[in-house]
């Protein structure tokens, strides 16, 4: 297996540069016409902040969206259109950044993202519904096998469902691979970063991996391990495959009004 090739998603994918120029042109604008609550913090570092952008309802259903950038890339102004056309369906949406690898672990980025979704409840008393994608993916799911009953000021029932987008779930075959320079994972740093070698979430939790058609093999067995082994757990779990979509291009479906996966996503909110 040439684990560069499978998981190395700017060489699969040449024009990924200007697709993210898009986003971030798209995320400008957005900010400048949003309700918005920019730079809300959730812990003393300087990237453990959180943007959160309001529906014109207050007390609106609130998504978490986790961004990616195989935790070593990307910032939460890049993703603000994320927010755009869901609250514009009525959702709040609150999107952080989290310290980057090298200058935190793995599972050091897990912990963050604990006292984030911890600082969004403090604040909002919403359960969310948190999305992610790529390395937001993988903490997605981290987030919804945590034991939320071992944090402090937060329902152990905070969390009870999760869209994890081109996600990894098992670290292990990153580590022989150029994207392990900046993380630093071995054998056992990578298992212990693995949700799917993690005890399942509770029952009553629920996942929908999703992937897009043309992205690696890797990738879509990673998430249909994921959703198979939880769906063993007895949780509901389900793996879609998004037509005609690649790991950048699966965004453009998230937030597209009349696109499948938008009205998947805005059901699994309760809306």
């Amino acid at each position: 297996m040439d684990y560069e090739a499978e998981y190395n998603n700017r060489r699969r994918v040449p024009e990924s540069p200007e697709i993210a120029a898009r986003w971030a042109g798209a995320s400008a604008a957005y900010a400048k016409a949003a309700r918005a609550e920019f730079d809300q913090p959730y812990g003393g570092g300087e990237r453990q902040r959180y943007d959160l952008f309001h529906a014109r309802d207050r007390g609106a259903a609130l998504i978490v969206y986790i961004h990616g950038g195989y935790w070593q890339r990307g910032d939460r102004k890049e993703y603000a259109f994320i927010a755009e056309a869901f609250n514009r369906q009525g959702l709040d949406v609150a999107i952080p950044s989290y310290t980057l690898c090298p200058a935190a672990s793995v599972v050091d980025i897990v912990a963050e993202l604990r006292l984030c979704l911890a600082a969004i409840w403090q604040k909002t008393r919403a359960h969310p519904l948190v999305i992610g994608h790529s390395a937001g993916g993988h903490l997605t799911a981290a987030m919804l096998a945590t034991d939320w009953s071992r944090i402090a000021g937060v329902p152990a029932t905070l969390l009870s469902v999760g869209c994890a987008i081109s996600g990894l779930f098992e670290l292990a075959p990153l580590v022989s691979t150029s994207l392990n320079d900046a993380l630093g994972l071995d054998t056992d740093s990578a298992r212990e970063a693995s949700p799917l070698l993690w005890p399942p979430p509770s029952k009553d939790c629920s996942l929908l991996a999703v992937v897009g058609e043309l992205e690696s093999g890797e990738f879509h067995r990673q998430s249909r391990a994921l959703v198979a082994s939880w769906a063993t757990a007895g949780l509901r779990t389900e793996y879609v495959s998004v037509p005609n979509t690649n790991h950048f291009t699966i965004l453009d479906a998230l937030v597209t009004p009349d696109s499948a996966l938008f009205e998947r996503v805005v059901a699994l909110a309760g809306l």
